[in-house]
């Protein structure tokens, strides 16, 4: 049992969550500033004003990278750094990033851009934000830029990461920036915003830097057998692209963003039946990609009921992560197996982690035995996938180091470096050293 010979290892993070420096070399405000700074928003009434401070601290995060052994960085380019007001360019808005992908490409880590990692800047929110279609060219416009810049350096991107939680989240449950609570066409708006985004991305890339590998990272809902028999098998393939099933808020659906990126149409639902979704549209958002980014922590549980799948309650006492998500390993060979079914595209796993309650002990130590449980259980489970046929290219911890968990503040810790907000010093978690032997043996050793 073994990954494939050029299987990728990596780790990931997200410019909002660990650069700080908000008010640096030009950058604009973005709806996190506003929203964390919101009294009752974020835990405790956490920001990412200062973050991991890797906008001043980045040699820290590639001595962690370089600790790990990992060739593969998967990281944010804000759009406010370089487009403060979403319109006007700020060269000076580089310059980090230009230390960042050099630091990288001179220690042999391959950069893997994130173009959208949810932070709009707020002078577009204040016009509208994702209501409002301009949102999605000038996105489009940021993302050739970059591609522009960086070409020959960066040759790897991702378009928008998890749309459904910016707009689910942010749109939909409020729970997240900005905030809003949209239903109907208004809702609708903002993701076919978001999905012209992606197709208009996509083509900005592709004039800019034609050899670029160009993928999206997707999030939403994961379903699971309860028994591995057929019956259960089919219902949780058939619930995990049914839009509206998660109970909380209807977006958080994989096939909400990729029906439309790769098949080129949205699902059969009346939440799609709008005036707005035209033929021409369809054919923006459906632009050819090279790869599909899964961002995966949990799933549901699905049976085979008399009128379809159902949802299994998990039983009392089911094992959980620091944050209550619940842990469910085989997502990693039925949710990547369905998808590849699906769309028959080469799958990374561009986010997969948990938070644990981390401290150091008295030994000076983090001693996160449970997160290694945790990977083991789910990368075995990847590596299954593969196995049964799968094209796995390759796998980004999420994440490098702790860092600001949105809405949940400094409160969870998901890194395999453990960051001291005090003194901002980066300490590696037992965890880390595992991961080191993992990428070391090429997962031979789970």
């Amino acid at each position: 049992m073994s990954f494939p010979k050029d299987f990728l290892w990596g780790a990931a993070s997200a410019a909002y969550q660990i650069e700080g420096a908000v008010d640096e070399d030009g950058r604009g405000k973005t709806v996190w500033d506003v929203f964390s700074h919101t009294p009752g928003k974020t835990f405790e009434g956490h920001t990412g004003d200062i973050a991991c401070d890797s906008y001043h601290r980045f040699e820290d995060d590639l001595a962690a990278l370089l600790t790990l052994g990992v060739k593969h960085y998967r990281f944010g380019i804000s759009w406010a750094r370089i487009y403060p007001d979403g319109r006007t360019l700020n060269e000076h808005g580089f310059a980090y990033y230009d230390k960042v992908v050099d630091l990288l490409l001179q220690n042999g880590i391959t950069p893997w851009v994130t173009l959208f990692h949810w932070d709009t800047p707020q002078a577009l929110e204040e016009t509208g934000g994702w209501q409002n279609r301009e949102t999605a060219t000038l996105l489009a416009q940021f993302a050739g830029v970059v591609a522009e810049h960086f070409r020959g350096r960066v040759s790897h991107y991702f378009t928008l990461n998890e749309p459904q939680c910016f707009i689910g989240l942010g749109y939909e449950a409020g729970w997240h920036a900005p905030g809003k609570a949209l239903t109907g066409e208004p809702l609708l708006a903002c993701w076919h915003n978001a999905m012209l985004a992606h197709g208009m991305m996509v083509q900005a890339v592709r004039k800019a830097d034609p050899s670029a590998q160009i993928g999206l990272a997707s999030c939403g809902l994961g379903c699971i057998p309860e028994n591995e028999n057929e019956a259960d098998i089919e219902a949780a393939r058939s619930a995990m692209f049914s839009f509206g099933m998660h109970p909380e808020f209807s977006l958080f659906s994989q096939n909400a963003f990729l029906d439309p990126a790769l098949l080129g149409h949205y699902p059969e639902h009346p939440f799609f039946d709008s005036p707005i979704i035209t033929a021409e549209d369809l054919a923006l958002i459906h632009q050819p990609i090279d790869f599909i980014g899964l961002n995966f922590y949990n799933a549901y549980i699905v049976r085979a009921g008399e009128s379809g799948p159902e949802h299994v309650s998990f039983h009392r006492g089911y094992p959980r992560t620091a944050i209550r998500w619940p842990i469910t390993p085989a997502m990693m060979y039925y949710c990547t197996k369905f998808v590849y079914e699906r769309y028959a595209l080469p799958v990374y796993i561009t986010e997969n982690g948990l938070s644990c309650n981390d401290k150091r002990y008295l030994d000076g130590k983090v001693h996160d035995l449970d997160r290694i449980d945790f990977l083991q259980r789910y990368l075995r489970e990847y590596r299954r996938a593969g196995e049964s046929g799968v094209d796995i290219r390759g796998y980004f911890h999420w994440s490098l180091t702790d860092n600001f968990e949105w809405s949940n503040g400094y409160e969870e810790r998901f890194g395999l470096f453990y960051v001291d907000y005090e003194t901002l010093e980066r300490h590696p978690k037992d965890s880390a050293f595992w991961y080191r032997s993992v990428v070391e043996s090429n997962g031979e050793n789970l």
